[in-house]
């Protein structure tokens, strides 16, 4: 017999806890269940444990506004980032709803019962739940695998090949060479933090990233936590942060050379002479046509200068037994390398879905206010910012399915549907409008956006914090069914 729940959230990472917490906090009559993949909570920071992991986001935005973030550090590591979500979930009580070791597999969409149906694997079988309402926290990627380049002669290589996603405990470094191939965030965390033992750390990057230097503590916060109350402390530096954030992107966006050229010289400013900014640290894309790497109190930039890290530009010809030879003909000894090459990324978490017996391609769903999508009914994704902290539209995206369970008892709903029908006509964009190498694989398979709001994924939070609070929930775009009404909306 399947259980009901008024909502099934799925995925006990920092969002479905979040979520978990805001049902509780705004829908306290509904019931609920967490499903989640795995036997523990935290999602992306219990998954990844290579060295140094940490966020590229301050905590006072990537945590939850109901709960502030008490450590000095501003910018935190992963096992900090980890406690704090599980705490949240102890204070909040949420633990009791979650079912771990469930896997959900596939969700169907009945309109005549008005519910979805969700089976899910658990020790070897399959479980069924249903529920009125479901919300997908399991974020945008693969936890199964990262993304993996097959690169000549791999398997003759001698030493260890090991992927940031599926760090192993018992992995030593310590004295040992290590090539970091990546340039991404996971490859400027990495760097610093394996060369405080590794004999030497090298960075091998095909093209080169923008990087930004930030302290890793909040003097401002530090000052306010010392004399006002602490939510009062922690939603004026929230607040500081997003705007500061906010004006950070737009001026980048809008005057993007100027931009370019700031960073570039920030850049060189911190490098050692024996490594140039030009071509290391000069990326051929505008800023924010791929996220920025941060790294507090510059730990990359002072690897570089402490003579144990290295950074080199160029392509890679093949794996020797020894380590990797590159187009330029210069070899590389290795005894270990680590493939930061990017993650896998994929829709609704690979979930099967259907509609009344038709199959959802995720691929072709028109996204609406960035959570909902265009002729599926009572179902949310979340998704957080790709110019700024996750949980900022996470957060959001939560509130606003609360908002739109309150309304929907309120009135007598039973189903809540963006009409397709009124999307504007034009060319769409992947849902995440990025061009890092990742979602550009991974673009046939993602939901699109449109040009015009409400199809439209806005990457600014105080726009967003306007429409998804204040906005009119009936905006003709959104259709809502009682019980009796049987009229379906057209299928995107």
């Amino acid at each position: 017999m399947a259980t009901h729940v008024d909502v099934l959230v799925v995925g006990a990472g920092l969002s479905g806890i979040g979520a978990a917490c805001r049902l509780q906090l705004r829908t306290p009559g509904k019931t609920y269940a967490v499903l989640e993949a795995r036997d523990t909570i935290g999602g992306t920071w219990d998954l990844f444990r290579y060295p140094g992991v940490r966020s590229d986001s301050d905590m006072f935005t990537l945590g939850y506004p109901f709960r502030p973030w008490k450590d000095p550090k501003a910018i935190a590591d992963g096992p900090s980032i980890l406690s704090y979500i599980r705490s949240t979930a102890t204070a909040y009580d949420v633990e009791k709803h979650i079912r771990f070791g469930h896997r959900v597999v596939r969700a169907a969409w009945s309109s005549a019962d008005a519910r979805w149906t969700v089976e899910a694997e658990h020790d070897g079988s399959v479980v069924t739940f249903t529920c009125s309402f479901l919300y997908l926290c399991s974020g945008y990627y693969s936890y199964d695998s990262g993304h993996v380049v097959d690169f000549p002669g791999r398997d003759e290589f001698a030493g260890t090949i090991v992927h940031p996603q599926h760090w192993p405990d018992s992995l030593d470094y310590a004295g040992k060479r290590v090539v970091v191939i990546g340039s991404g965030a996971t490859a400027v965390t990495l760097v610093p933090a394996m060369a405080e033992t590794a004999e030497s750390v090298t960075m091998l990057q095909r093209s080169p990233t923008y990087v930004v230097a930030r302290p890793g503590a909040d003097a401002l916060a530090d000052r306010l936590r010392a004399v006002l109350p602490e939510h009062l402390a922690h939603r004026l530096v929230r607040g500081k942060n997003v705007v500061m954030g906010t004006l950070f992107f737009q001026l980048m966006r809008r005057l993007p050379e100027r931009a370019a050229a700031v960073l570039r010289e920030a850049a060189a400013k911190q490098l050692p002479p024996s490594i140039p900014v030009d071509p290391h640290f000069v990326p051929e894309y505008k800023p924010w046509d791929q996220r920025l790497c941060l790294v507090p109190d510059a730990d990359l930039f002072r690897a570089l200068r402490g003579g144990k890290a290295d950074v080199v530009t160029d392509r890679i010809t093949r794996f020797t037994p020894s380590g990797i030879q590159l187009e330029s003909g210069r070899h590389l000894p290795a005894d270990v390398v680590v493939t930061a090459t990017g993650l896998r990324m994929v829709a609704f978490g690979q979930i099967a879905l259907t509609v009344d017996g038709r199959a959802i391609d995720p691929g072709s769903q028109l996204v609406y206010k960035g959570m909902m999508f265009g002729g599926i009914p009572n179902l949310a994704w979340c998704v957080g910012y790709t110019n700024n902290s996750w949980t900022l539209r996470a957060d959001l995206a939560s509130q606003y399915v609360c908002r739109l369970l309150t309304h929907m008892d309120r009135h007598g709903y039973t189903t809540c549907t963006p009409d397709p029908t009124r999307a504007p006509a034009g060319p769409l964009r992947p849902v995440v409008d990025l061009m890092s190498g990742y979602i550009k694989r991974a673009t046939p398979n993602l939901p699109k956006q449109a040009a015009r709001r409400p199809w439209l994924m806005r990457q600014n939070y105080l726009l967003d914090l306007a429409d998804m609070r204040l906005n009119r929930l009936d905006d003709g775009v959104m259709a809502f069914r009682k019980a009796h009404e049987r009229i379906p909306v057209p299928a995107a």
